[in-house]
């Protein structure tokens, strides 16, 4: 702000003028607090002096003065513009409706995929659910080729032991075709060619069936 000018009239009544639509001296001390870094007395003595000069008109409502622009500045506009505008007013707001809806819906995917897995780390914790059902097929086969005699206490360990796995398999096979599934969806190539390149084996590649329990 100049010296010439430090009580800031000029930059209010440029504003006024500008956007041409009432404000109260709270509005336009918020509005321009940082552009011009007056304070509010400072822009209610302006605003008093404006109108007392008749550069701006003001209304009394009550206790609130409200300002606005001198009218007999601009030029008359026609019943057929003030048509047009209004029409380009209910246009506007349409294209605004429009875009704030895509900008809600937006946030909320940004929201989604922020929570969600980046594909290295659905990479790496399918291969480790992988290591681990390798590791429950190995300890599987050892016990089904054993030819130690057990007690029935021990083979009926053995059995829990077995359902125990078979549902924690099935429960981390279901996981794993889950998360490969939500790759799958911003995915350009298929399943298979997926599958290739992460270097997942799935139980078909090993021709491995799931046990009943």
């Amino acid at each position: 702000m100049s010296k010439k000018d430090s009580s800031g009239v000029t930059q209010i009544l440029a504003y006024l003028n500008e956007k041409n639509r009432p404000y109260s001296a709270q509005d336009v001390f918020t509005n321009l607090q940082k552009q011009c870094g007056l304070g509010k007395t400072a822009v209610v003595k302006a605003m008093d002096q404006l109108a007392q000069e008749g550069k701006i008109k003001e209304k009394v409502y009550g206790k609130q003065k409200i300002y606005f622009a001198d009218q007999s500045q601009f030029a008359d506009v026609s019943d057929a513009e003030l048509k047009k505008m209004d029409s380009r007013i209910v246009e506007i707001s349409a294209e605004v409706q429009t875009i704030s809806q895509s900008c809600r819906q937006l946030d909320t995917e940004l929201k989604e995929l922020n929570s969600s897995l980046t594909t290295a780390e659905m990479k790496a914790q399918i291969q480790e659910l992988q290591a681990e059902c390798s590791g429950y097929r190995e300890r599987l086969d050892k016990i089904k080729s054993s030819t130690n005699h057990v007690t029935p206490e021990e083979r009926e360990k053995v059995y829990k032991e077995r359902e125990t796995y078979v549902k924690e398999w099935r429960k981390r096979k279901r996981m794993v075709s889950d998360m490969v599934g939500a790759i799958l969806e911003g995915y350009p190539k298929s399943k298979k060619q997926f599958l290739e390149e992460a270097g997942i084996e799935t139980d078909e590649d090993h021709k491995v069936t799931m046990p009943n329990i």
